[in-house]
């Protein structure tokens, strides 16, 4: 009798072992599960932010060979990283090469200085809008407005946009004008339409 009793007790023994033993196999292979899925989430993510930026207003700028003096104001000013990273989106209107030639040189490597930093900044920031604007809803904006269209900047002024025959064009607050000779360049964070000029906004602080 004694000998059924530890059988059984020991067969009980055996028994809860064994289920506590699969519980708890399930329990490791679930948070192995879980684990797993977070990785690949994470990798997952990373490869997207990755892809957003190598697409980005400022690695297209970067990709375009006319729009290597507007890479290096971008960095010189440190908006490069904000028309990297953020989702925007942003239409810029870019001056080319030639574009920046046109501005003296000397006063331009004093705006590319570390301590004018906050200057050239308001200054490329006028080439901004915080939304995106193709060049056919920017036609469509002008035709709506009577033939003008006025676009507020990301600091804070305001561009006429026109049209010259087949020609969109940009009077900034001087009176300067700057033709869009390209347009619809898609970034992941918005779009890019080059200009022959800088654009100048009617400020002490930003007039070159």
């Amino acid at each position: 009798m004694k000998k059924k009793i530890l059988l059984m007790v020991f067969a009980f023994g055996a028994l809860t072992f064994v289920a506590c033993n699969d519980a708890n196999k399930k329990e490791d292979s679930a948070e192995t599960e879980q684990m797993e899925a977070e990785r690949q989430a994470q990798m997952q993510a990373e490869k997207e932010k990755m892809e957003f930026e190598s697409n980005s207003i400022a690695a297209k700028a970067a990709d375009t060979d006319s729009l290597s003096s507007l890479n290096d104001a971008l960095q010189s000013a440190e908006m490069n990283e904000l028309l990297t990273v953020s989702e925007g989106p942003y239409t810029v209107f870019a001056p080319d090469n030639a574009a920046f030639s046109k501005v003296d040189k000397a006063t331009l490597d004093t705006l590319m200085k570390p301590e004018n930093r906050e200057k050239f900044a308001g200054l490329l920031e006028y080439h901004v809008v915080e939304d995106k604007i193709t060049a056919e809803d920017l036609a469509k904006k002008i035709d709506g407005d009577d033939g003008e269209y006025t676009i507020a900047t990301l600091n804070g002024g305001e561009l006429k946009a026109t049209k010259e025959g087949d020609n969109i064009v940009l009077t900034d607050e001087m009176g300067n004008k700057a033709t869009i000779v390209k347009t619809d360049i898609e970034a992941s964070n918005g779009i890019i339409h080059i200009i022959d000029a800088v654009v100048m906004p009617k400020s002490e602080d930003t007039e070159i």
